[in-house]
């Protein structure tokens, strides 16, 4: 089964929390705190293997999350850090943020790695936290929780050569006589409909990859028919083999058919029109195909000079050799990775983004029934960290509240003694000695 597109969820592991713990040993004076650190949460990397051609696994399997670290330990000891989560993805694969489009990376070369879903710091313990004024703290912090996203994987065919051209032109038929392929051949329209890969000897020791890439027909730049399904392809290949069916069997015309072909792909992405190109005038064994062939030679011309015409048969195999070695010498004269636009790892890479500077208080309060809920990012994400489960940690908050100019506000707003006050999931009482408890 050939699956070339997937959506996929990742999730870092979290990082382990921190410990709160005091060394108590015979002849030991002075033990003080001992609470390690948390681990370090496993990262999910996506890393290039050349055995895989195609998506297939990430139809059945759609969830990845790496394991999160160990928690701190006593005597001072950190918690393990987690093993990273490898996911294997075959070369040619783009890897897409579902929510802001943005290209992660672009993996095609073997061995490529790239962190898609980081893995979370881990809590401190109560070592770090131990000050001449408070030698023996009660407070520790929860572990970092993981990156996580949907992410859109875009597998694009590596190939040398792409065979392009209308349905029922002769594609499939041309690979399976250069190559040891066995693609699907009928005498219907879309028989091919994904991409076939086949190796081409050329007998004198040269050798590349063709790919028979399904049927284009007009307006397929915006969708109709296989469309996007089938173009993303081509932007690999880095010279496109345009096969033409020469006798006009279907009643077409070999030139207008060649144009549209042309125009698809200029629409869907302007440099493929740079591509080199080599025309396969197909079915040359049929009526009329001579004549055809001298008219299209001529309207080519007037168009574009640098386009080599090889006129074959693929079912009589004439003209197949020729149109080989001319495939090759082409490549040969084309660099490598024409076309693949590699993006840097995002561990490699450095944005940097202006951001307006808050000129109001980082935080809102809002009436609720007979109390107050406080909203701020801020603050939210350090009861996330922080373990508030000790009377430390709560004097801890209530100074850091105080501080940010929170008590003042909420008395200007009428908080007495023994109001509520609401912080996400958690609720306080609010005290005039500036304590907030439970």
């Amino acid at each position: 089964m050939f699956v070339d597109k997937a959506k996929i969820y990742v999730k870092g592991g979290d990082g382990g929390d921190g410990l709160i713990s005091f060394r108590r040993e015979k002849y030991v004076p002075n033990g003080g705190p001992a609470g390690g650190d948390g681990g370090r949460g496993g990262s999910v990397i996506f890393r290039v293997d050349e055995g895989l051609r195609t998506l297939v696994d990430f139809r059945y399997q759609k969830h990845f999350k790496a394991k999160r670290g160990e928690k701190g330990r006593t005597k001072s000891q950190h918690g393990a850090g987690a093993e990273d989560m490898i996911v294997r993805v075959p070369p040619g694969t783009v890897v897409v943020d579902d929510d802001t489009q943005e290209v992660i990376a672009d993996l095609t070369r073997q061995g490529q790695e790239v962190v898609v879903a980081k893995g979370g710091r881990g809590g401190r313990g109560n070592i770090r936290f131990a000050t001449p004024a408070n030698p023996a703290p009660e407070l520790a912090e929860h572990g970092e929780e993981g990156q996580e996203r949907w992410v859109v994987l875009e597998l694009k065919v590596m190939a040398d050569v792409g065979l392009v051209g209308f349905p029922s032109v002769g594609k499939s038929t041309l690979l399976s006589v250069v190559s040891g392929a066995r693609p699907k051949i009928g005498a219907y329209h879309f028989t091919t409909i994904t991409p076939n890969l086949g190796v081409v000897d050329v007998g004198d020791g040269r050798s590349f990859v063709m790919a028979d890439l399904p049927g284009l027909i007009e307006g397929a730049h915006t969708g109709i028919g296989l469309g996007h399904e089938f173009l993303r392809h081509v932007e690999r290949t880095r010279v496109i083999l345009h096969v033409v069916d020469m006798a006009g069997t279907e009643g077409r015309d070999p030139f207008e058919d060649w144009v549209k072909i042309n125009d698809e792909l200029k629409l869907y992405n302007e440099k493929l029109a740079e591509r080199p190109q080599i025309v396969a005038a197909n079915k040359m064994d049929m009526p009329e195909a001579e004549e055809n062939l001298e008219r299209f030679r001529k309207q080519v011309e007037e168009l574009r000079d640098d386009i080599q015409i090889v006129p074959i048969s693929s079912l009589t195999k004439m003209g197949v050799q020729e149109m080989i070695y001319k495939t090759m010498d082409l490549l040969e004269q084309t660099p490598d990775m024409l076309e693949v636009e590699e993006v840097a790892e995002v561990e490699e890479r450095k944005i940097y983004r202006m951001e307006k500077k808050e000129e109001g208080p980082k935080f809102t309060i809002r009436r609720e029934n007979e109390g107050f809920v406080i909203e701020s990012e801020a603050i939210e994400n350090m009861m996330k960290r922080m373990q508030m489960t000790s009377h430390e940690a709560i004097l801890r908050f209530a100074r850091t509240l105080r501080h940010m100019g929170v008590d003042e506000e909420l008395r200007k707003l009428g908080a007495e003694e023994g109001t509520i006050v609401r912080i996400a999931d958690f609720e306080f009482e609010f005290v005039e000695s500036s304590g907030y408890y439970y």
